[in-house]
């Protein structure tokens, strides 16, 4: 039997990282919960890859995920680093009110209600931007987030090999929600719960709009 090390099953000494692509989304991810079952969660871009755009994940009742996305290219990319049992393009519109947000995505119609800072937003104050939006600090405290907001988390795995990391630096509660799905009434306000699972993890389970810088990190 050889003495010799056997370096078949590591990298060899001052092997390189493997190459990764980085794309960074800035916006807004809001959260909402009904009393129909339909659970809501609209992320809203001003910066991204692919420009300002808005997309919407739906969880129905019966466990069913659907995507609402603006345009074939979103639909491809969202699709594949979160899960889906349908996606739709539609023609997706939210626009800001004087008491929070109006939103029309094809057979979704809703009014939505936003308030104050909520708890969870004064404690993210603490935290200087330049730290909370890092995929190295959000690597670190991602147990932590976990116990704190059970479902929710900052760091995790996306499809296709990918690692995500989500860096909220504000937080305000929805306080409101009028609408409906395929016809049918959304019913009023209610917690996100159960916790949606279209990736690693869910919202907050009290509806909230959050303040986000979301990193994806991908094998090029």
């Amino acid at each position: 039997m050889s003495s010799r090390p056997d370096h078949a099953s590591g990298p060899a000494a001052g092997h390189a990282p493997d190459p990764v692509v980085e794309r960074r989304f800035r916006g807004r991810i809001m959260g909402v919960g009904t009393t129909s079952g339909v659970r809501i969660v609209v992320g809203m871009w001003d910066r991204s890859p692919f420009g300002p755009f808005t997309d919407v994940f739906l969880e129905l009742p019966d466990g069913t995920s659907v995507l609402l996305a603006p345009d074939e290219i979103v639909a491809a990319y969202v699709s594949g680093t979160y899960r889906f049992d349908t996606v739709s393009v539609v023609d997706v519109r939210a626009r800001r009110t004087a008491s929070g947000l109006e939103l029309s995505a094809g057979a979704l119609q809703a009014s939505i209600d936003v308030g104050g800072i909520s708890p969870l937003g004064r404690i993210l104050r603490i935290v200087p931007k330049p730290i909370a939006r890092d995929p190295r600090w959000l690597a670190a405290i991602d147990p932590v987030a976990r116990l704190l907001a059970p479902g929710s988390g900052t760091a995790g795995s996306a499809g296709n090999g990918q690692r995500e990391y989500y860096g909220v630096t504000g937080a305000h509660d929805v306080t409101g929600v009028r609408g409906s799905w395929a016809g049918e009434s959304l019913g009023d306000l209610a917690p996100l719960d159960p916790p949606v699972a279209f990736g690693f993890a869910s919202m907050p389970k009290i509806p909230q709009v959050v303040d986000v810088e979301t990193t994806i990190r991908e094998p090029a």
